[in-house]
């Protein structure tokens, strides 16, 4: 998916990327944010986002597959009731905890799952609903898609992470999609981050546009 120039490695700096100014990037509204220290902030994500990803797919399949099922006992807990409510789930892609058979055993229960699909760069997702069985393509960056069906709106949506901070904002792959779906949506859902706990870092520098998660259920 990463389609950006490669960067080399750098020590982390959480305090503040170079030419940071903190308190015009909080999203109070109270000044706006010059563009030098954005692209600071952009900048020092794309390197942070390496180092986690890095992190992530060093994890055997076998660690993987225990913390995902860790992650999965507690979304149960997370999301509460699932008969009669939509469910937005995803296909795993690099390292991401897997959910496909807690999201099988959502619709065991009632409930359903509905994936989110990409329309088209920079819009808003899309979601539709799966079963386990129904035809799947490959979408946008080459994700696992299901192949027709209408668009919902899901009651809980389940949003892997990359990265995220002590206020559940969510560093997430390049262009902020996912919190653009967010501010399209006409009826908020309850939104869940998952990710593995390794991945928690001090802030992920908040931007205007970046909305923290309800909740982040990990695997400790």
């Amino acid at each position: 998916m990463r389609n950006e120039e490669e960067l080399p490695h750098q020590p982390v700096d959480y305090a503040s990327p170079p030419g940071f100014i903190p308190a015009l990037v909080s999203g109070s509204g109270e000044a706006p944010l010059m563009p030098e220290c954005r692209a600071n902030v952009l900048r020092w994500r794309k390197v942070e986002r390496r180092r986690l990803l890095d992190a992530r797919l060093s994890i055997s399949a076998e660690a993987r597959k225990a913390k995902s099922d860790r992650i999965a006992a507690r979304l149960d807990q997370a999301v509460g009731k699932v008969s009669g409510r939509i469910i937005s789930c995803y296909w795993p892609i690099r390292g991401e905890p897997d959910l496909r058979d807690w999201a099988a055993s959502i619709i065991a229960r009632g409930g359903q799952i509905a994936l989110p699909v990409v329309i088209k760069k920079g819009w808003p997702l899309e979601f539709r609903i799966w079963s386990p069985g129904d035809r799947l393509d490959r979408g946008i960056w080459n994700i696992i898609v299901p192949a027709g069906g209408p668009a919902v709106q899901p009651n809980v949506v389940v949003a892997p992470v990359i990265g995220f901070d002590e206020e559940n904002y969510r560093l997430s792959y390049a262009g902020s999609v996912f919190d653009k779906t967010r501010a399209a949506m006409k009826t908020r859902p309850v939104v869940i981050g998952v990710g593995y706990a390794e991945s928690r870092i001090p802030t992920i520098h908040p931007l205007s546009h970046n909305i923290p998660m309800d909740v982040i259920v990990t695997d400790e």
